[in-house]
């Protein structure tokens, strides 16, 4: 049998993945100021762009999930 869908933390959940993704991405820029090496720049830059065009979606996601959590919460309250 399977476990219930459990929505409860997925916006923090989601917002902690955004925060990640950022501080992701500065570590790769500041690699990309101090490395030499052409193909591994090339590799963060690329990661780094793959990891800016995730972020609106993630944010429309994180969104989404509050919505449904204000949602249930409002449901609640009127019972």
């Amino acid at each position: 049998m399977s476990k219930p869908d459990n929505r409860e933390d997925n916006a923090q959940r989601i917002r902690r993945n955004i925060e990640t993704t950022r501080n992701n991405m500065e570590i790769a820029e500041h690699e990309i100021e101090i490395t030499s090496d052409p193909h591994y720049k090339q590799q963060l830059q690329e990661k780094n762009q793959r990891r800016a065009a995730i972020i609106p979606d993630l944010f429309w996601e994180m969104k989404e999930e509050e919505a449904y959590q204000d949602l249930k919460h409002d449901d609640k309250a009127s019972t």
